[in-house]
């Protein structure tokens, strides 16, 4: 993992499938690292701290695994992380809870391939240019603004290309966007709103993590405004749907809620949720006085004050159902 240049070789992963041994999990009771060998070695695990973006890492599937192994780690729970991952699942959540979003347009694969052209006129139907993105996705991966209708069906072939799952959505011309990453359980700690200022026509994957080179001090250290100089007014705005928005979806360790803010109409969107935020966003909240090391070492307590109160929970119920069955009959 420390030479960076072995992931550079374009057969990489062949090696890792065929030279490299396989490590095992060993879930017993706490989770347990065993590296094979004659004399295998064994050591047991105190915390997690995942690392590991988009399918299988951050969607809920390791926190999951976490959980049966009875382990504490790092960052958002099983619940929040399933939730997030999912676009649309996320707006429903938070506009059940009267949290504004942006108007759009859902849809499966199969349901594109059996009711294609009503869904057209759904997207249509809405205010454009128009966003198209694969739902489960992260990183502005497939993601395509479409201007004019006769692009529309192209991008959704794209976006069904990474997900069976579509998110067609208005998208806000007069845009300022912005960021904030909040850290905590029951109770919240606010970053400084973040404001990226990407020149392009959205925030794609070369923005994010590409454009800052070598020099860069981490994702986002070489294009963003901390604090975003947006008002009294939209800051508070930002910090309040923030921490609401955190709390709805039932975050914890840390998180990072994505805003849309219409210049002209000052309103106010909440856009999607990010739980395991890149680099863990240390260059703001460097700027709010917390440094890497105090960062990590702040996760890490969270973490364990999550685990130790999930500890008091009982999830078991013990039933006298089997006692009372009669059980097989014999006949004589």
């Amino acid at each position: 993992m420390n030479d960076l240049n072995f992931f550079k070789r374009p057969d990489f992963e062949r090696d890792l499938g065929t030279r490299i041994k396989k490590v095992r999990l060993l879930f017993d009771h706490g989770l347990q690292i065993i590296w094979p060998g004659i004399r295998s070695k064994m050591l047991r695990v105190d915390v997690v701290f995942p690392a590991m973006h988009g399918t299988f890492g951050e969607d809920g599937s390791l926190m999951g695994l976490l959980r049966m192994a009875g382990v504490p780690f790092v960052g958002c729970d099983l619940f929040a992380s399933s939730v997030a991952m999912d676009k649309v699942l996320t707006k429903h959540v938070l506009a059940a809870e009267g949290i504004p979003v942006v108007p759009y347009v859902w849809f499966t694969k199969a349901q594109w391939d059996t009711d294609q052209d009503v869904l057209l006129k759904k997207i249509v139907a809405l205010k454009w240019p128009v966003f198209v993105k694969p739902v489960h996705m992260g990183s502005s991966i497939g993601i395509a603004k479409v201007r004019q209708h006769a692009y529309l069906e192209r991008a959704v072939e794209v976006a069904l290309h990474y997900d069976d799952k579509v998110l067609a959505e208005e998208s806000v011309e007069d845009l300022i966007e912005v960021t904030l990453p909040i850290m905590g359980n029951d109770t919240m700690q606010c970053a400084a709103i973040e404001r990226p200022l990407n020149k392009t026509e959205f925030f794609d994957f070369n923005d994010k993590y590409l454009s800052g080179g070598k020099k860069g001090g981490g994702v986002n250290s070489q294009y963003s405004e901390i604090p975003a100089n947006i008002g009294d007014e939209l800051t508070k705005q930002v910090l309040e749907l923030g921490k609401k928005v955190y709390a709805t979806l039932g975050c914890s360790g840390i998180a990072r809620v994505d805003f849309l803010i219409d210049r002209s109409s000052r309103r106010v969107y909440v856009n999607e949720v990010n739980t395991l935020p890149g680099s863990l966003y240390h260059h703001n909240w460097r700027k709010v006085g917390v440094s890497g090391v105090e960062l990590v070492t702040k996760l890490v307590a969270l973490a364990e004050e999550r685990f130790a109160a999930q500890q008091e929970i009982i999830h078991t119920f013990r039933s006298e159902i089997l006692q009372k069955s009669g059980g097989p009959k014999v006949s004589g």
